[in-house]
């Protein structure tokens, strides 16, 4: 027995030696000790939701890995049962594998080298580069930001729409809906606020929720094409995706920008579209047999988007001073806006902006029924000049809109109403604009005062488009917003009569 010694003694630690010294400190520091892990079994399976028997510790929206190497997250928690959404699925998932606790929720890394990538709800690349091995991990389900943690909207957000930063004008920080049927431009109104914010120090996350595939290449190619993608992320779960993926979206997309205006950054964020986003929380709850309410919603739905839109908001200064802008995009049919989702949403964001079938059948573009679009809070982040200039053009629109109708009968109108309707014929044609057409602040006022003070007047509405290409060449460094009204009236009658001329 005294013969005998350490094995490890004899040998020559030469190169190895370090890691013979790491051995013997981790056997010297080694005590025996009891884990416990929880181990669940997959009884079922199907439709992108499963049922698991076992993991009595199991939180809500924790993250679950299966035996087979696929994904799910806690989504419904019952006396014998845990059900689950299916995040990642391989082929070879079926019952009676093992299940295992994460013990952590659900997130995805946030970092600057997102700007211009395709990624899916829990941060996989879908553009085919490299995924994404640094930045900070963020909660999907992150707290809002309290109270005295936010400032009163007072920056405005152009989104180079003539009707809308005139008349529903959107202040950083707002939420602002965009609602109405299919076909009608919804999507096109959001691109072209995101496209509008290039060189405003503005990032943008757009995120897809069921759509087609082809939609998504779509948005991606617009974005490219304008040189937008530098500043966007584009947050895909398309319509081929499991429904937790899709009902995760929205959350992706907003805690990425949460994260970004914590920094101090100004955001803009689009969901396209919360109705698609509705439909996979129904469908996932009554997969997992919730009792459904109105239209078979859950009950719960409500409080879903509004959780989702309350991280909407402007930061004080003390936090950063940064800004979360939400337009939400939600589908009416028929142009039925009392619909269930539809009013929810309504009382959930800040305003909306309606389009109208009937307008778009009439070649307005954008089809934007100013009579029912709104912006609560908006008005207040306009700068004084256009906010001056725009004053009571919307009522005088919705006027104009009102007496046409007269018009399609022969009615005959006194002198006064034939006014009314001319120069509102005027202003719808001011107002017309083509898809992805943006204006700056300055060509914004230029085209009110001239409307204003009736320099346009004289001219046929089929004149108005060269108008007002004169008038965006015309501008120069020297008109900002601040130059005083008279010196703006001055250059736009130059402007005009050099083009009579």
């Amino acid at each position: 027995m005294n013969n005998l010694t350490d094995p490890m003694q004899d040998r020559n630690p030469g190169k190895d030696g370090g890691a013979l010294q790491r051995t013997r400190d981790w056997i010297s520091d080694y005590s025996p000790d009891v884990r416990i892990q929880e181990r669940g079994v997959l009884v079922s399976v199907g439709d992108g939701v499963a049922w698991i028997k076992g993991l009595p510790s199991a939180r809500m929206e924790e993250l679950l890995d299966f035996e087979d190497g696929s994904q799910g997250m806690v989504f419904d928690l019952c006396e014998e049962l845990v059900g689950a959404v299916i995040l990642q699925q391989t082929g070879s998932l079926t019952a009676g594998q093992e299940v295992h606790r994460t013990r952590r929720p659900l997130g995805l890394l946030a970092h600057d080298s997102l700007l211009g990538r395709v990624i899916d709800p829990i941060g996989r690349a879908l553009d085919g580069q490299s995924p994404l091995h640094e930045g900070v991990w963020v909660n999907l389900n992150a707290p809002t930001p309290a109270i005295i943690e936010r400032d009163f909207v007072h920056e405005p957000l152009y989104t180079g729409i003539r009707m809308i930063d005139a008349m529903i004008p959107i202040g950083r920080g707002q939420r602002q809906l965009i609602i109405g049927d299919e076909g009608l431009g919804r999507t096109s109104i959001a691109l072209n606020a995101v496209l509008h914010q290039k060189d405003k120090d503005v990032r943008c996350v757009y995120v897809l929720i069921g759509q087609k595939r082809g939609a998504a290449v779509s948005v991606m190619q617009t974005l490219q094409r304008h040189g937008a993608d530098a500043y966007t992320t584009l947050v895909v779960a398309d319509a081929g995706s499991p429904p937790g993926l899709q009902y995760l979206a929205p959350f992706a997309g907003s805690a990425l920008a949460s994260h970004w205006m914590r920094q101090g950054r100004h955001v803009l964020v689009v969901y396209d579209d919360l109705s698609s986003h509705a439909r996979s929380y129904r469908e996932l709850s009554l997969l997992l047999r919730r009792p459904p309410g109105r239209e078979a919603y859950p009950g719960d739905v409500f409080s879903v988007h509004a959780r989702l839109l309350e991280q909407a908001t402007c930061l004080s200064p003390e936090q950063g001073g940064g800004s979360l802008t939400a337009l939400p995009i939600a589908e009416t049919q028929q142009g039925e806006i009392a619909a269930y989702i539809p009013t929810n949403l309504i009382s959930i964001t800040d305003g909306q902006i309606y389009l109208e079938r009937s307008l778009f059948a009439a070649g307005v573009r954008p089809a934007i029924d100013v009579g029912r679009s709104v912006s609560r809070i908006g008005g207040k982040a306009q700068h004084p000049a256009i906010k001056h200039e725009a004053g009571r053009m919307k009522l005088d629109y919705s006027r104009f809109l009102e007496l046409e109708i007269f018009t399609r009968f022969g009615a005959k109108l006194d002198p006064g109403m034939q006014t009314i309707i001319k120069r509102g014929q005027l202003l719808r044609e001011l107002l017309k604009q083509d898809r992805f057409e943006r204006f700056s602040p300055e060509q914004e006022l230029a085209w009110m005062i001239a409307y204003n003070e009736g320099l346009l007047d004289d001219h046929n509405l089929t004149d108005i488009p060269s108008a007002l290409l004169k008038i965006r060449s015309g501008l120069n460094a020297r008109l900002s917003l601040e130059t005083p009204r008279e010196d703006w009236m001055a250059a736009l009658q130059e402007m005009l009569t050099s083009q009579s001329d």
